[in-house]
């Protein structure tokens, strides 16, 4: 996967007069909108982009340390996709390294264990030595608790892995990440949880894409974002009176805020980054990432360097720990969408977008907009979707 450095595409001349010359608003320059943003602005359009935050590229942001190690602000974003289009998409602007990430989780007696669950890991948990994927499926199988249709990640997870792998490996993550028991969280959260029967210990080994920008997602939103069509707004809030003037909004806010929270807030969990700077030899397993099982309040540990183009350079590592939190409790720093098992929270967001559907001049998108947890390459779709779907509405 790489490109050439990205050059503007000519604006439309003989755009429909119907859509005529006006702006469209932008709001929040994460991928949701710089996709947008960049789509519209090669369409004809103008586009205004604003964003609260002092930086480009959303919670992809990254920043090089007096280290000399890149550093994610916002924790690991990584790039894995079976989606071509989207590939092509992104790799107009800029060049793409190859990483095949791997996680290791630290058990409480100190030794380390694959993540996702396979065979080494239930060899090293268990005391046996399953030698085929045949005997690693009967083996869970008989730990299993059978369920045909699971109400919660716990029911879920039991049906799959049986209680000690469990409790073990997600019940006090669980606690940690969402505040809530496995039972009270939707199985749909863990299901994104893959499970091997082979000694397969990569992340996501069915992705045929698995790369990380060589130059980094700052420097790639640069790229997407250099458009005459385009001016960027930093440290500039969203408010009800901006959008006069403009023939459409995208608007990438959490959606319940827009609304002033009418119906009751839509709760995210946020993450506290703590970095610190170790020596060069400094190393806990042999991945750059690993999860905590226990009950410290952290749940896993970046080494930056670790991953391919971060750590070109460096006297020192840096080292980032990840503690979870109400987003409330961070500057209403938003990463999460809640998901429980009864639903109550997609019930509320249901409500809003009810009310959403008389804006008809406004659309919501990403994460928060949306109420979904995506990855980079869902929001990406997504937006390359939404953007040509408005447009040819607006014609």
């Amino acid at each position: 996967m790489s490109a050439d450095t990205a050059t503007p595409t000519r604006c439309i001349s003989n755009w429909p007069e119907k859509l005529g010359v006006q702006s469209v608003l932008v709001v929040g320059a994460g991928f949701a909108g710089a996709v947008y943003a960049r789509t519209l602005a090669e369409h004809g359009l103008r586009v205004d982009v604003i964003d609260r935050r002092p930086h480009i590229a959303g919670n992809a942001y990254d920043e090089t340390m007096p280290t000399g190690v890149r550093v994610h602000r916002y924790g690991p974003h990584l790039f894995h996709t079976n989606m071509k289009p989207v590939v092509d998409w992104v790799s107009r602007f800029g060049c793409f390294l190859p990483y095949e990430h791997r996680v290791e989780a630290l058990l409480p007696d100190e030794r380390h264990a694959p993540l996702p669950i396979n065979r080494t890991t239930v060899n090293l948990v268990f005391g046996v030595s399953l030698q085929t994927e045949a005997e690693v499926q009967a083996y869970l199988a008989r730990l299993a608790i059978p369920s045909a249709a699971p109400r919660n990640a716990a029911e879920h997870l039991n049906s799959r892995i049986g209680t000690t792998l469990t409790d073990l490996f997600l019940r006090p993550y669980t606690k940690k990440m969402w505040e809530l028991d496995l039972e009270e969280l939707d199985a749909a959260v863990v299901k994104r949880i893959p499970l091997r029967f082979d000694d397969e210990d990569r992340y996501f080994p069915d992705d045929a894409y698995q790369v990380l920008p060589a130059r980094g997602y700052t420097a790639l939103f640069a790229n997407i974002l250099d458009h005459d069509n385009i001016k960027v707004s930093l440290d500039t809030s969203f408010n009800h009176s901006l959008i006069q003037g403009y023939r459409h909004c995208f608007n990438s806010m959490a959606i319940d805020e827009y609304f002033g929270g009418i119906f009751g807030p839509l709760p995210y969990r946020s993450i506290r980054f703590q970095h610190r700077d170790e020596p060069v030899t400094y190393g806990r397993g042999t991945t750059s990432v690993v999860n905590f099982t226990d009950d410290r309040p952290y749940t896993r540990e970046t080494d930056w360097s670790r991953l391919p183009g971060h750590g070109v350079g460096m006297f020192a590592k840096t080292i980032t720990l990840e503690q979870p939190c109400d987003y409330r409790d961070n500057h209403l720093e938003r990463y999460y969408p809640v998901k429980t098992s009864d639903g109550r929270n997609d019930t509320v967001y249901r409500k809003y977008l009810e009310r959403a559907a008389a804006e008809r001049s406004m659309t919501f998108i990403g994460r928060c907009g949306t109420y979904q947890y995506l990855d980079m390459h869902q929001v990406i779709n997504q937006s390359l979707t939404g953007a040509q779907a408005w447009l040819k509405e607006a014609v």
